[in-house]
């Protein structure tokens, strides 16, 4: 219990005369097989797979993740070396909510709505969990539980931070995702730094033991975030020894210490507590059976030969399958923001010879493309932007203009006299995890340093020649200045799309077959800092689409165009008056009726008319992506739950009352929108408002 993980505090050690050898639980898998000893393949960053909308994509990629993760295991076992980064436990996904623009860690989540991250995370539990009945391929861990998404450093340090939720936004926008995550069956959770209302994540009771266990049935394993139980008493001041940390937190409901590289951690006074009798010896079989359970379903203790998992090798990692799902998952990713006069995508043969100019300090910069937690992969299978337009018919020119992407010194003259003599730019802009990461949060929503003079300089050079923005980046940007320019012609947000980026952008610059842009913003782009309330504020108001009242963002969550368009029709709401416990069934019939085969994401919002509580505006309720030829149409049917209606008053409660849809692809009202249409209905809810765990 003692034994988390991470340098000094881990392995787990071995119990020679049970014949367990050691074991080390601190293992990252939030794309790709991250910081383990070798090459793993690396698919995009979180947030980037999040805006792909497609729970089966998550899946594979997940799945392909947990792959690597055992072939590598099984080798080091091998070899015996228990290491970090050499077990199957994951800590991954990460599932925080996206609340606030600058927080430094919006790359690793799903982005900021909580139907959307807990179906992603699901996906994502199932997909590296595997389906075999009796073995796991490697565990998942949803993190980092709870009420947490910033700061990390600005204004205040994540270690200390106490988070003072209201019980209404913390049931409805910081825990379903969880639950979500405990219901496809996740073996660990992880608790958090913060305080949540004045206590300890990882020593409150009411989130681990009442929450948690009693309410929603979790029977695996608590694993505290690195450090997060000695900030207990070192950063929180909570607690005044190790000893009663250790008392408060293993009481709580945690089972597994992960501590900052410490031999004599808190969870070696345990020993001492259950002697001093302020810890039973029942507890702490309790807390360890999960630990135990756990290693046995990945089939530690088993012949070698009765687990499938066990044949995997080094020749899994980066096969050529996952080198190409590592491409699928980068294209199905980007976000097309602006398209002027269809300037993308370019005819291959119409292009064929022209001088392209690659600028800007991500258009070459392997680095910068990843992101934070990122596998390693083989440098041969990583492509930049340079490199993927270097490998179409044209000829290419390149100039970074800064050194790297904090873009502090500038070169004018350098990107002036390129972009004069070229015939297309690709401007290549953004942050990466010299901006934002883990422990550094972002202090605006500007492009870094000189990026903003640098792009205006290339759109003076340009003079109206075809000019394209590509932004790498996790945290939203106040790009308003390019979206209003009539000088960049087209804007795709890229995120980290990590290995395959430049293979993934020259596909979609070019609409190659499955390369029409499809993903949809997981998160509200504001419009400028007056629309971003205070980071170290955790109510709602005026946060994500859910709550941001009038303000009118730079682009809304949902959005994002494609190179054909779709059209809406039929949309058939049964029954159209429920019982309180009733599912909802819908219909919608979706035609392509532009110029090429594409994905189109069909979002399904509702609105509550009457509730007695205050509600989010609406919500996200449904979503599916499919694959719709060229004049063709598909009938999509989704299904909303009685859950989804339900309200939180001092617990939750499904209420009668009317109720509006709206499906299309897109939210409904936007000012900035899609070309398709939004279509409404309503239905009606009968009988006695009563407890949803009644039904």
């Amino acid at each position: 219990m003692a034994r988390g993980g991470a340098l000094k505090n881990g392995p787990a050690p071995p119990i020679p005369h049970l014949g367990i050898k050691p074991y080390n639980w601190n293992t990252e898998c939030l794309r790709g097989d991250a910081q383990a000893p070798g090459y793993a393949t690396s698919y995009p960053q979180a947030i980037g797979l999040a805006a792909s909308f497609s729970p089966e994509l998550i899946l594979k990629v997940a799945n392909a993740t947990a792959t690597e993760v055992r072939a590598k295991h099984n080798y080091f076992m091998s070899v015996g070396n228990y290491d970090d980064h050499t077990g199957l436990s994951c800590f991954s996904p990460v599932i925080n909510i996206m609340r606030h623009p600058l927080w430094g860690r919006n790359q690793e989540t799903y982005g900021e709505d909580p139907y959307l991250s807990g179906l992603l995370a699901a996906a994502f539990v199932k997909g590296l969990q595997g389906d075999h009945p009796r073995y796991i391929k490697a565990n998942a861990g949803c993190k980092h539980f709870d009420v947490h998404g910033g700061p990390e450093n600005i204004p205040v340090s994540r270690f200390s931070f106490d988070a003072k939720v209201e019980e209404r936004d913390w049931r409805m926008t910081f825990l379903p995702q969880f639950q979500a995550c405990v219901e496809a069956g996740t073996f660990s959770i992880m608790c958090s730094y913060n305080r949540i209302n004045g206590i300890p994540a990882c020593a409150n009771k009411k989130l681990l033991t009442d929450i948690l266990r009693s309410e929603w049935g979790f029977d695996g394993y608590v694993v505290s975030d690195e450090g997060a139980i000695e900030f207990i008493m070192l950063a929180h001041q909570y607690t005044s020894s190790f000893l009663e940390t250790a008392i408060a937190s293993v009481n709580s409901g945690c089972n597994l210490e992960l501590s900052f590289s410490l031999i004599d951690n808190v969870f070696m006074r345990i020993k001492d507590a259950v002697n001093s009798g302020n810890i039973t010896l029942e507890t702490v079989k309790e807390r360890l059976y999960p630990l135990f359970y756990t290693r046995m379903r990945l089939g530690e203790f088993d012949p070698p030969d009765m687990n499938p998992y066990s044949a995997l090798d080094l020749r899994s990692v980066q096969s050529q399958e996952h080198r190409d799902l590592s491409v699928e998952a980068a294209v199905k990713s980007f976000v097309l923001l602006k398209n002027l006069g269809d300037t993308l995508p370019m005819d291959l043969q119409s292009i064929k010879g022209k001088k392209f100019g690659v600028i800007g300090p991500f258009a070459d910069n392997a680095y910068g493309l990843f992101g934070d937690y990122e596998p390693h992969p083989d440098p041969q299978y990583i492509s930049t932007p340079r490199d993927g337009i270097a490998k179409l018919p044209v000829e290419v020119s390149f100039a970074a203009g800064c050194n790297d992407a904090q873009c502090k010194t500038y070169s004018s003259k350098e990107i002036k006299s390129l972009v004069e003599t070229v015939d297309i730019t690709i401007v290549c802009l953004g942050t990466g995890i010299t901006v934002e990461m883990e422990g550094k949060d972002r202090v605006n929503l500007s492009l870094p340093g000189l990026q903003d003079t640098l792009l205006r300089d290339a759109v003076d050079s340009a003079a109206g020649r075809p000019l394209v923005l590509l932004l790498f980046n996790a945290g939203t940007l106040d790009t308003s200045w390019a979206q209003n320019s009539t000088g960049v012609h087209a804007i795709l947000e890229c995120f980290f799309p990590a290995q395959a980026a430049g293979t993934a952008i020259a596909k979609i610059l070019v609409g190659t077959e499955g390369a029409n842009p499809a993903g949809r913003l997981p998160a509200t782009w504001p419009a400028g800092m007056e629309q971003v309330p205070a980071m170290e504020n955790y109510t709602m108001n005026g946060r994500t689409y859910r709550y941001y009242g009038n303000q009118v963002p730079l682009y809304p969550f949902g959005y994002g165009l494609s190179y054909t368009t779709f059209q809406y029709s039929d949309l058939v709401v049964t029954p159209s008056i429920l019982q309180l416990c009733e599912t909802l069934d819908l219909s919608v019939q979706v035609k392509n009726s532009g110029l090429r085969t594409g994905d189109e994401v069909i979002q399904v919002y509702m609105s509550w008319t009457n509730a007695s509580v205050p509600v989010p505006r609406w919500q996200l309720v449904g979503v599916q992506r499919v694959t719709i030829p060229l004049s063709g149409s598909v009938k999509a049917s989704l299904s909303v739950l009685p859950r989804q209606r339900a309200v939180w008053t001092n617990h939750w409660i499904l209420e009668p009352g009317k109720f509006s849809i709206y499906v299309g692809g897109q939210q409904p009202f936007q000012v900035t929108k899609v070309p398709s249409n939004v279509l409404q209905d309503s239905f009606t809810v009968k009988g006695e408002a009563r407890p949803l765990n009644t039904c």
